[in-house]
Protein backbone atom coordinates (compact mmCIF):
# COMPACT_ATOMS: atom_id res chain seq x y z
CA UNK A 1 0.00 0.00 0.00
CA UNK A 2 1.35 3.40 -1.01
CA UNK A 3 -0.10 6.43 0.78
CA UNK A 4 0.56 9.72 -1.02
CA UNK A 5 1.26 12.57 1.40
CA UNK A 6 1.07 16.01 -0.16
CA UNK A 7 3.05 18.73 1.62
CA UNK A 8 1.01 21.89 1.18
CA UNK A 9 2.96 24.39 3.25
CA UNK A 10 4.73 27.59 2.31
CA UNK A 11 3.44 30.96 1.18
CA UNK A 12 4.87 31.12 -2.36
CA UNK A 13 6.33 34.55 -1.65
CA UNK A 14 8.21 34.77 -4.95
CA UNK A 15 4.89 34.55 -6.80
CA UNK A 16 3.43 37.64 -5.12
CA UNK A 17 1.11 39.46 -5.76
CA UNK A 18 -0.96 36.45 -6.86
CA UNK A 19 0.29 34.08 -4.15
CA UNK A 20 -0.27 35.22 -0.57
CA UNK A 21 -0.24 33.47 2.83
CA UNK A 22 -4.03 33.16 2.94
CA UNK A 23 -4.05 31.75 -0.64
CA UNK A 24 -0.61 30.38 -1.53
CA UNK A 25 0.37 29.20 -4.99
CA UNK A 26 -0.58 25.56 -4.43
CA UNK A 27 -4.21 26.64 -3.98
CA UNK A 28 -4.22 28.75 -7.15
CA UNK A 29 -4.49 27.92 -10.85
CA UNK A 30 -1.00 29.01 -11.86
CA UNK A 31 -0.28 26.82 -14.90
CA UNK A 32 -3.68 25.69 -16.22
CA UNK A 33 -7.26 25.80 -15.01
CA UNK A 34 -6.55 23.49 -12.05
CA UNK A 35 -5.06 24.46 -8.74
CA UNK A 36 -1.54 23.13 -8.35
CA UNK A 37 -2.77 20.92 -5.50
CA UNK A 38 -5.44 19.42 -7.76
CA UNK A 39 -2.83 18.83 -10.47
CA UNK A 40 -0.75 16.94 -7.89
CA UNK A 41 -3.77 14.76 -7.07
CA UNK A 42 -4.36 14.11 -10.77
CA UNK A 43 -0.72 13.05 -11.20
CA UNK A 44 -1.40 10.07 -8.95
CA UNK A 45 -3.98 8.61 -11.32
CA UNK A 46 -2.73 5.32 -12.72
CA UNK A 47 -0.18 4.53 -10.01
CA UNK A 48 -0.69 0.97 -8.65
CA UNK A 49 -1.38 0.26 -4.97
CA UNK A 50 -2.25 3.93 -4.32
CA UNK A 51 -4.86 4.79 -1.69
CA UNK A 52 -6.49 8.14 -0.93
CA UNK A 53 -3.90 10.84 -0.29
CA UNK A 54 -3.35 12.85 2.87
CA UNK A 55 -2.44 16.53 2.85
CA UNK A 56 -0.28 18.25 5.46
CA UNK A 57 -1.25 21.91 5.57
CA UNK A 58 -1.77 24.94 7.76
CA UNK A 59 -4.81 25.05 10.00
CA UNK A 60 -5.74 28.25 8.14
CA UNK A 61 -6.11 26.29 4.88
CA UNK A 62 -8.20 23.40 6.21
CA UNK A 63 -11.43 24.34 4.45
CA UNK A 64 -9.82 25.13 1.10
CA UNK A 65 -7.73 21.94 1.12
CA UNK A 66 -10.73 19.88 2.24
CA UNK A 67 -12.72 21.17 -0.71
CA UNK A 68 -9.87 20.30 -3.10
CA UNK A 69 -9.81 16.77 -1.70
CA UNK A 70 -13.61 16.45 -1.96
CA UNK A 71 -13.68 17.80 -5.53
CA UNK A 72 -11.02 15.25 -6.51
CA UNK A 73 -13.10 12.40 -5.07
CA UNK A 74 -11.11 11.91 -1.86
CA UNK A 75 -11.99 12.13 1.82
CA UNK A 76 -12.08 15.83 2.79
CA UNK A 77 -10.89 15.02 6.33
CA UNK A 78 -7.63 13.46 5.10
CA UNK A 79 -5.75 16.49 6.39
CA UNK A 80 -3.01 16.84 8.98
CA UNK A 81 -3.14 20.39 10.28
CA UNK A 82 -0.04 22.22 11.46
CA UNK A 83 -0.43 25.17 13.82
CA UNK A 84 2.74 26.59 12.25
CA UNK A 85 5.19 25.12 9.76
CA UNK A 86 8.22 23.33 11.22
CA UNK A 87 9.77 22.28 7.89
CA UNK A 88 9.44 18.94 6.15
CA UNK A 89 10.93 16.47 8.67
CA UNK A 90 8.27 17.07 11.38
CA UNK A 91 5.51 17.27 8.76
CA UNK A 92 6.56 13.90 7.32
CA UNK A 93 6.85 12.47 10.85
CA UNK A 94 3.27 13.46 11.65
CA UNK A 95 2.04 11.83 8.46
CA UNK A 96 4.09 8.69 9.10
CA UNK A 97 2.71 8.31 12.64
CA UNK A 98 -0.89 8.76 11.45
CA UNK A 99 -0.43 6.29 8.59
CA UNK A 100 1.37 3.75 10.81
CA UNK A 101 -1.70 3.67 13.05
CA UNK A 102 -3.63 2.28 10.08
CA UNK A 103 -0.90 0.19 8.48
CA UNK A 104 2.68 0.08 9.80
CA UNK A 105 3.80 -1.66 6.59
CA UNK A 106 2.60 1.17 4.33
CA UNK A 107 4.90 3.13 2.05
CA UNK A 108 4.65 6.91 2.04
CA UNK A 109 5.04 8.92 -1.17
CA UNK A 110 5.90 12.49 -0.20
CA UNK A 111 5.16 15.13 -2.82
CA UNK A 112 5.19 18.94 -2.59
CA UNK A 113 1.84 20.41 -3.64
CA UNK A 114 3.34 23.15 -5.81
CA UNK A 115 5.44 21.29 -8.37
CA UNK A 116 4.77 20.72 -12.07
CA UNK A 117 5.54 17.60 -14.08
CA UNK A 118 4.74 17.42 -17.76
CA UNK A 119 5.38 13.67 -18.25
CA UNK A 120 3.21 11.63 -15.89
CA UNK A 121 4.39 8.33 -17.41
CA UNK A 122 8.02 9.10 -16.55
CA UNK A 123 6.95 10.02 -13.02
CA UNK A 124 5.03 6.75 -12.64
CA UNK A 125 8.06 4.74 -13.83
CA UNK A 126 10.26 6.52 -11.30
CA UNK A 127 7.76 5.78 -8.51
CA UNK A 128 7.80 2.09 -9.50
CA UNK A 129 11.60 2.02 -9.27
CA UNK A 130 11.53 3.75 -5.89
CA UNK A 131 8.81 1.39 -4.63
CA UNK A 132 10.98 -1.66 -5.26
CA UNK A 133 13.79 -0.08 -3.23
CA UNK A 134 11.51 1.08 -0.42
CA UNK A 135 10.09 -2.42 -0.02
CA UNK A 136 13.66 -3.50 0.77
CA UNK A 137 14.02 -0.88 3.49
CA UNK A 138 15.72 1.85 1.48
CA UNK A 139 14.80 5.52 1.71
CA UNK A 140 14.34 6.78 -1.83
CA UNK A 141 14.44 10.30 -3.13
CA UNK A 142 13.90 11.58 -6.66
CA UNK A 143 16.63 13.58 -8.39
CA UNK A 144 15.75 15.71 -11.38
CA UNK A 145 18.00 15.33 -14.41
CA UNK A 146 19.42 18.87 -14.77
CA UNK A 147 19.14 20.74 -18.05
CA UNK A 148 21.17 23.87 -17.18
CA UNK A 149 23.45 25.09 -14.37
CA UNK A 150 20.76 26.20 -11.92
CA UNK A 151 21.99 28.02 -8.80
CA UNK A 152 18.61 28.09 -7.04
CA UNK A 153 18.40 24.35 -6.31
CA UNK A 154 20.24 21.96 -4.04
CA UNK A 155 21.91 18.98 -5.75
CA UNK A 156 22.31 15.26 -5.12
CA UNK A 157 25.54 13.56 -6.15
CA UNK A 158 24.97 10.00 -7.30
CA UNK A 159 27.15 7.16 -6.04
CA UNK A 160 27.40 3.52 -7.08
CA UNK A 161 24.73 2.26 -9.43
CA UNK A 162 22.16 -0.06 -7.86
CA UNK A 163 20.47 -0.90 -11.16
CA UNK A 164 19.57 0.84 -14.41
CA UNK A 165 17.03 3.05 -12.61
CA UNK A 166 18.54 3.65 -9.17
CA UNK A 167 21.83 4.82 -7.63
CA UNK A 168 23.13 5.23 -4.12
CA UNK A 169 23.25 8.77 -2.75
CA UNK A 170 26.86 9.92 -2.43
CA UNK A 171 26.01 13.29 -0.85
CA UNK A 172 23.59 16.21 -0.78
CA UNK A 173 25.03 19.63 -1.62
CA UNK A 174 23.60 23.09 -1.03
CA UNK A 175 22.76 25.65 -3.71
CA UNK A 176 25.99 26.26 -5.66
CA UNK A 177 27.39 29.34 -7.36
CA UNK A 178 27.20 29.42 -11.15
CA UNK A 179 30.70 28.07 -11.80
CA UNK A 180 30.14 25.15 -9.43
CA UNK A 181 26.75 24.43 -11.00
CA UNK A 182 28.40 24.32 -14.43
CA UNK A 183 30.84 21.72 -13.08
CA UNK A 184 27.99 19.67 -11.65
CA UNK A 185 26.18 19.72 -14.98
CA UNK A 186 29.23 18.71 -17.04
CA UNK A 187 30.17 15.88 -14.66
CA UNK A 188 26.89 14.03 -15.18
CA UNK A 189 27.00 12.87 -11.55
CA UNK A 190 24.62 15.43 -10.07
CA UNK A 191 20.84 15.75 -10.01
CA UNK A 192 18.60 18.56 -8.80
CA UNK A 193 17.13 17.87 -5.37
CA UNK A 194 13.36 17.65 -5.94
CA UNK A 195 12.17 17.32 -2.33
CA UNK A 196 10.16 14.21 -3.25
CA UNK A 197 10.57 10.93 -1.34
CA UNK A 198 9.25 7.38 -1.06
CA UNK A 199 9.91 5.15 1.93
CA UNK A 200 8.30 2.92 4.52
CA UNK A 201 6.65 4.88 7.32
CA UNK A 202 8.32 2.55 9.82
CA UNK A 203 11.80 2.96 8.31
CA UNK A 204 11.47 6.74 8.20
CA UNK A 205 10.47 6.90 11.86
CA UNK A 206 13.30 4.50 12.80
CA UNK A 207 15.91 6.66 11.06
CA UNK A 208 14.40 9.88 12.39
CA UNK A 209 14.55 8.41 15.91
CA UNK A 210 18.25 7.65 15.37
CA UNK A 211 19.26 11.04 14.04
CA UNK A 212 16.65 13.50 15.37
CA UNK A 213 14.91 11.97 18.40
CA UNK A 214 13.63 15.37 19.58
CA UNK A 215 11.49 15.62 16.45
CA UNK A 216 9.99 12.17 16.95
CA UNK A 217 9.16 12.82 20.59
CA UNK A 218 7.54 16.19 19.91
CA UNK A 219 5.52 14.96 16.93
CA UNK A 220 4.40 11.77 18.71
CA UNK A 221 3.00 13.98 21.47
CA UNK A 222 1.39 16.32 18.92
CA UNK A 223 -0.41 13.41 17.23
CA UNK A 224 -1.38 11.76 20.53
CA UNK A 225 -2.96 15.02 21.74
CA UNK A 226 -4.47 15.98 18.38
CA UNK A 227 -8.06 17.01 17.74
CA UNK A 228 -9.55 14.53 15.27
CA UNK A 229 -12.99 16.01 14.81
CA UNK A 230 -12.08 17.17 11.28
CA UNK A 231 -8.84 15.60 10.16
CA UNK A 232 -5.85 15.51 12.52
CA UNK A 233 -5.24 18.92 14.10
CA UNK A 234 -1.83 18.60 15.75
CA UNK A 235 -1.51 19.81 19.31
CA UNK A 236 -0.07 23.31 19.16
CA UNK A 237 2.30 23.23 22.11
CA UNK A 238 3.70 19.77 21.36
CA UNK A 239 4.25 20.40 17.67
CA UNK A 240 5.86 23.78 18.23
CA UNK A 241 8.36 22.16 20.59
CA UNK A 242 9.78 20.16 17.66
CA UNK A 243 13.01 21.35 16.07
CA UNK A 244 12.46 22.79 12.60
CA UNK A 245 14.40 20.74 10.07
CA UNK A 246 14.16 19.30 6.57
CA UNK A 247 14.05 15.62 5.70
CA UNK A 248 17.41 16.04 3.96
CA UNK A 249 19.20 17.47 6.99
CA UNK A 250 17.42 15.37 9.61
CA UNK A 251 17.62 11.96 7.91
CA UNK A 252 18.80 11.64 4.32
CA UNK A 253 22.28 13.12 4.83
CA UNK A 254 22.96 10.68 7.69
CA UNK A 255 21.30 7.40 6.76
CA UNK A 256 23.28 4.69 4.98
CA UNK A 257 20.14 3.54 3.18
CA UNK A 258 19.52 6.55 0.91
CA UNK A 259 19.01 5.90 -2.79
CA UNK A 260 18.09 8.24 -5.61
CA UNK A 261 15.94 7.68 -8.68
CA UNK A 262 16.79 10.00 -11.62
CA UNK A 263 13.65 11.66 -12.97
CA UNK A 264 13.31 13.37 -16.34
CA UNK A 265 9.65 14.39 -16.50
CA UNK A 266 9.54 18.09 -17.40
CA UNK A 267 9.74 19.04 -13.71
CA UNK A 268 9.60 22.53 -12.24
CA UNK A 269 9.12 23.74 -8.69
CA UNK A 270 7.47 26.92 -10.07
CA UNK A 271 9.57 28.98 -7.71
CA UNK A 272 9.34 32.27 -9.58
CA UNK A 273 7.48 34.11 -12.33
CA UNK A 274 10.34 33.36 -14.71
CA UNK A 275 9.77 29.64 -14.08
CA UNK A 276 6.13 30.08 -15.12
CA UNK A 277 7.30 31.89 -18.24
CA UNK A 278 9.60 28.98 -19.08
CA UNK A 279 6.77 26.46 -18.65
CA UNK A 280 4.33 28.29 -20.90
CA UNK A 281 6.48 30.10 -23.47
CA UNK A 282 5.20 29.69 -27.01
CA UNK A 283 7.42 29.85 -30.10
CA UNK A 284 7.62 33.15 -31.90
CA UNK A 285 7.78 36.30 -29.82
CA UNK A 286 8.43 34.33 -26.61
CA UNK A 287 5.56 35.94 -24.74
CA UNK A 288 3.16 34.43 -22.22
CA UNK A 289 -0.08 36.41 -22.00
CA UNK A 290 -2.65 35.48 -19.36
CA UNK A 291 -5.98 37.25 -18.92
CA UNK A 292 -7.01 40.58 -20.43
CA UNK A 293 -3.68 41.57 -22.01
CA UNK A 294 -2.80 43.62 -25.10
CA UNK A 295 0.80 43.66 -26.35
CA UNK A 296 2.47 45.66 -29.14
CA UNK A 297 6.12 45.00 -30.04
CA UNK A 298 6.61 42.96 -26.86
CA UNK A 299 9.05 40.03 -26.70
CA UNK A 300 10.16 37.50 -24.13
CA UNK A 301 7.70 38.70 -21.50
CA UNK A 302 5.18 37.30 -19.02
CA UNK A 303 2.08 39.52 -18.77
CA UNK A 304 -0.78 38.47 -16.50
CA UNK A 305 -4.05 40.26 -15.74
CA UNK A 306 -6.44 39.16 -13.01
CA UNK A 307 -9.01 41.99 -13.03
CA UNK A 308 -8.42 44.64 -15.72
CA UNK A 309 -6.65 45.36 -18.98
CA UNK A 310 -2.87 45.24 -19.03
CA UNK A 311 -1.46 47.04 -22.10
CA UNK A 312 2.26 46.86 -22.87
CA UNK A 313 4.22 48.52 -25.68
CA UNK A 314 7.80 48.00 -26.77
CA UNK A 315 9.12 46.08 -23.77
CA UNK A 316 11.16 42.90 -23.64
CA UNK A 317 12.06 40.27 -21.05
CA UNK A 318 9.62 41.76 -18.55
CA UNK A 319 7.20 40.29 -16.00
CA UNK A 320 4.00 42.21 -15.23
CA UNK A 321 1.42 40.69 -12.87
CA UNK A 322 -1.78 42.62 -12.14
CA UNK A 323 -4.22 41.85 -9.32
CA UNK A 324 -7.11 43.99 -8.02
CA UNK A 325 -4.94 45.58 -5.32
CA UNK A 326 -1.35 45.40 -6.60
CA UNK A 327 0.74 45.41 -9.79
CA UNK A 328 4.23 43.89 -9.84
CA UNK A 329 6.75 44.79 -12.57
CA UNK A 330 10.23 43.27 -12.82
CA UNK A 331 12.84 42.22 -15.38
CA UNK A 332 12.39 38.53 -16.04
CA UNK A 333 15.86 37.74 -14.67
CA UNK A 334 15.10 39.50 -11.37
CA UNK A 335 11.94 37.66 -10.35
CA UNK A 336 13.77 35.75 -7.60
CA UNK A 337 13.96 39.15 -5.86
CA UNK A 338 10.18 39.44 -5.51
CA UNK A 339 10.68 38.05 -2.01
CA UNK A 340 12.71 41.17 -1.14
CA UNK A 341 9.81 43.37 -2.26
CA UNK A 342 7.38 41.41 -0.08
CA UNK A 343 9.70 41.83 2.89
CA UNK A 344 9.88 45.59 2.24
CA UNK A 345 6.09 45.91 2.02
CA UNK A 346 5.53 43.73 5.05
CA UNK A 347 7.91 45.92 7.02
CA UNK A 348 5.62 48.84 6.11
CA UNK A 349 2.62 46.78 7.27
CA UNK A 350 0.99 46.87 3.85
CA UNK A 351 -2.15 44.69 3.76
CA UNK A 352 -1.40 43.71 0.15
CA UNK A 353 1.26 41.26 1.36
CA UNK A 354 -1.12 38.90 3.13
CA UNK A 355 -4.76 38.87 2.07
CA UNK A 356 -5.88 39.19 -1.54
CA UNK A 357 -8.60 41.66 -2.42
CA UNK A 358 -10.48 38.86 -4.15
CA UNK A 359 -10.23 35.42 -2.53
CA UNK A 360 -11.55 31.98 -3.32
CA UNK A 361 -13.38 30.29 -0.44
CA UNK A 362 -14.77 26.76 0.08
CA UNK A 363 -18.26 28.15 -0.49
CA UNK A 364 -17.56 30.60 -3.35
CA UNK A 365 -15.56 33.83 -3.22
CA UNK A 366 -15.06 37.04 -1.27
CA UNK A 367 -14.13 40.35 -2.91
CA UNK A 368 -13.08 43.50 -1.04
CA UNK A 369 -14.97 46.49 -2.47
CA UNK A 370 -13.87 49.25 -0.12
CA UNK A 371 -11.82 49.70 3.05
CA UNK A 372 -11.51 52.71 5.37
CA UNK A 373 -10.28 53.06 8.94
CA UNK A 374 -13.76 52.29 10.27
CA UNK A 375 -15.45 50.16 7.61
CA UNK A 376 -14.82 47.27 5.26
CA UNK A 377 -17.25 46.35 2.48
CA UNK A 378 -17.11 42.98 0.76
CA UNK A 379 -19.12 41.12 -1.87
CA UNK A 380 -19.67 37.50 -0.89
CA UNK A 381 -20.65 35.05 -3.61
CA UNK A 382 -22.05 31.78 -2.24
CA UNK A 383 -22.49 28.92 -4.70
CA UNK A 384 -25.80 27.10 -4.87
CA UNK A 385 -24.32 23.74 -3.86
CA UNK A 386 -22.42 25.13 -0.86
CA UNK A 387 -25.42 25.27 1.50
CA UNK A 388 -25.46 25.25 4.46
CA UNK A 389 -22.39 27.40 5.09
CA UNK A 390 -20.90 28.23 8.47
CA UNK A 391 -19.12 31.55 8.97
CA UNK A 392 -16.77 32.06 11.89
CA UNK A 393 -17.58 34.71 14.49
CA UNK A 394 -16.22 38.18 13.76
CA UNK A 395 -14.78 40.53 16.40
CA UNK A 396 -16.80 43.34 14.77
CA UNK A 397 -20.46 44.10 14.10
CA UNK A 398 -21.48 43.46 10.51
CA UNK A 399 -24.54 43.61 8.32
CA UNK A 400 -25.57 41.51 5.35
CA UNK A 401 -27.82 42.40 2.45
CA UNK A 402 -28.65 40.05 -0.41
CA UNK A 403 -28.36 41.52 -3.92
CA UNK A 404 -29.12 38.28 -5.78
CA UNK A 405 -30.35 34.82 -4.84
CA UNK A 406 -32.33 33.90 -1.76
CA UNK A 407 -31.45 32.41 1.58
CA UNK A 408 -31.75 32.48 5.35
CA UNK A 409 -29.17 33.08 8.04
CA UNK A 410 -29.17 31.70 11.56
CA UNK A 411 -27.29 33.26 14.46
CA UNK A 412 -27.83 33.47 18.20
CA UNK A 413 -30.77 31.08 17.84
CA UNK A 414 -32.58 33.31 15.32
CA UNK A 415 -33.42 32.58 11.68
CA UNK A 416 -33.67 35.60 9.38
CA UNK A 417 -34.63 35.81 5.71
CA UNK A 418 -32.11 38.14 4.03
CA UNK A 419 -33.68 38.05 0.59
CA UNK A 420 -33.83 41.60 -0.76
CA UNK A 421 -33.19 43.06 2.68
CA UNK A 422 -30.45 43.51 5.21
CA UNK A 423 -29.85 42.17 8.68
CA UNK A 424 -27.45 43.18 11.41
CA UNK A 425 -25.19 40.54 12.94
CA UNK A 426 -23.60 41.36 16.30
CA UNK A 427 -19.92 40.81 16.94
CA UNK A 428 -18.77 37.39 18.15
CA UNK A 429 -21.75 35.59 16.63
CA UNK A 430 -21.23 32.66 14.29
CA UNK A 431 -23.49 32.46 11.24
CA UNK A 432 -25.07 29.59 9.34
CA UNK A 433 -26.34 30.42 5.85
CA UNK A 434 -28.80 28.25 3.92
CA UNK A 435 -29.14 29.07 0.22
CA UNK A 436 -32.62 28.44 -1.15
CA UNK A 437 -32.03 29.86 -4.64
CA UNK A 438 -28.43 30.41 -5.61
CA UNK A 439 -25.85 31.42 -6.21
CA UNK A 440 -26.28 34.22 -3.72
CA UNK A 441 -24.47 37.55 -3.74
CA UNK A 442 -24.33 39.30 -0.39
CA UNK A 443 -22.93 42.73 0.44
CA UNK A 444 -21.20 42.53 3.80
CA UNK A 445 -20.44 45.73 5.74
CA UNK A 446 -18.06 45.34 8.66
CA UNK A 447 -17.92 48.13 11.22
CA UNK A 448 -14.48 48.20 12.81
CA UNK A 449 -13.70 50.06 15.98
Amino acid sequence: MIVPVILSGGAGTRLWPLSRPSQPKQLLAMVDDRTMLRATFDRLDGLPEIVDPWVVCSTDHRHLVGKELFDAGFKPDNVILEPLGRNTAPAAAAAAIVIAEMNPDALMLLLPADHVMQDDAAFHNAVAAATAQSEEGKLATFGIVPTYPETGYGYIQTGDVVNDEVALVARFVEKPDFETAEGYLSSGDFLWNSGMFLFSVTRYLEELERFAPQIVEAVHNAVARSDRSHGVALDDESFMSSPSDSIDFAVMEHTSDAVVVPLDAGWSDVGSWSALWELATAPGDGNVLVGDVAAVDVTGSYLRSESRLVAAIGVENLVVVETPDAVMVAPRDRTQDVKKMVELLRGSQRPETDNPQRAKTPWGSSALLSRTSGFEIRLLTVEADASPVSFEPSPWDRSWASVSGTGRVEFAGEAVDITGAGTGIPAHKGISLSVTDGPMQIVEIIRKG
